[in-house]
Order: C-alpha cells, then sequence, then structure tokens
C-alpha cells in the first residue's frame, strides 16, 4: 500500500497513466457534471474554455476522493471513492472558501 502524504507523492500519484484513465472513466461515469450541484438542482458542466494567462484549458471539473487519498490510500484507485466536483464545490469541501471583495464603486456615479 503506498501512502500519500507529501506533495511529491500525490503529484507522483496524480500524474500516473492508472489515475489518468481512472479520472476519465469517472468524468464519463458523471456526464462531466458535478455531482454536488446536481444534488441541489443545479448544472455545472466543463466548457472546455481556455485561459490565455495560463496558456492552458480552464480548470472547471475536478475528480475528488470521497475518503480522502492521505487517510485512505487503499481506495485511490477505487471508482466508488471518487466524484465529480466543480472547482467552486471542492473548494467549499476543502474549507477553502474566498470571500468576494467588496466593490468600492458600486454605489459611485457612473458617468
Amino acid at each position: 500500500m503506498s501512502e500519500y502524504r507529501t506533495q511529491e507523492q500525490k503529484r507522483k500519484f496524480y500524474d500516473s497513466g492508472k489515475w489518468r484513465r481512472l479520472r476519465t472513466v469517472a468524468m464519463e461515469r458523471c456526464n462531466n457534471e458535478c455531482q454536488r450541484c446536481r444534488r441541489n438542482g443545479l448544472v455545472t458542466i466543463d466548457t472546455n474554455e481556455f485561459s490565455e494567462k495560463a496558456k492552458r484549458k480552464k480548470i472547471q471539473l475536478v475528480v475528488h476522493h470521497i475518503k480522502e487519498l492521505e487517510d485512505h490510500p487503499e481506495l485511490a484507485l477505487d471508482i466508488d471513492n471518487l466524484e465529480v466536483l466543480c472547482v467552486s464545490c471542492h473548494n467549499e469541501i476543502h474549507g477553502r472558501v474566498f470571500e468576494r471583495k467588496e466593490n468600492r464603486w458600486a454605489s459611485d456615479e457612473m458617468w
């Protein structure tokens, strides 16, 4: 059983061919839709938008381990432990919620 504690170990896993193939299967199984949004009656899909700044496709959907990789390495390649989430839902699950800054010009007169 492998361990996935360090960033290097995780990067090696996520760059592996086995993960990439399983990720594709998980995306197809979920129709390339965020499952959390879907449970809430919303539809969030991958639009294949390109980011000029990053020079790559914008990441809009991720394949999430329901039981975390670090805590349950034996489930790393278990399709039943995976679900597709949009970046917003994934960040929320991991406690990475970012508050929007108030627009200080919102009430300013438009010229």
